[in-house]
Parts: C-alpha cells; structure tokens; sequence
C-alpha cells in the first residue's frame, strides 16, 4: 500500500511531497534526493499502527 507524505528538505528547506510504501514497514529509513535542490536526504517514516498516519522527518546525509 502507498501513500503520500510531506517534508521538508534538510538543506533547502522546500516543502515536497513523496511515496511512502507502508508495506515497508511502519518504521523506515532510507535516502531520497530533494526534488528542487537534488541533494540527498535521509528520510525517518514512522506510521501510525492505528490510522495509518505518516511521520517523515529528514537529516543531512553525510
């Protein structure tokens, strides 16, 4: 199952949005390039059990 989420980028700071696969599991990490500035991103998903709300949060990746 998929959905979309908001974010923002760790190094511009634009708000975009993504995929999320929830089939992935309800905690996920993993690198998404930002889709205005193309730098990478490290991206932490949690989902709620729930109401299968989404949760991104975004670091520099090094």
């Amino acid at each position: 199952m998929q959905t979309t989420a908001e974010y923002q980028c760790a190094y511009c700071g634009e708000e975009s949005t993504t995929f999320i696969d929830i089939s992935a599991g309800y905690d996920q990490s993993y690198v998404e390039d930002c889709q205005v500035c193309c730098r990478p991103n490290l991206f932490f998903v949690s989902v709620d059990r729930d109401d299968l709300s989404v949760n991104v949060t975004t670091e520099y990746r090094e």
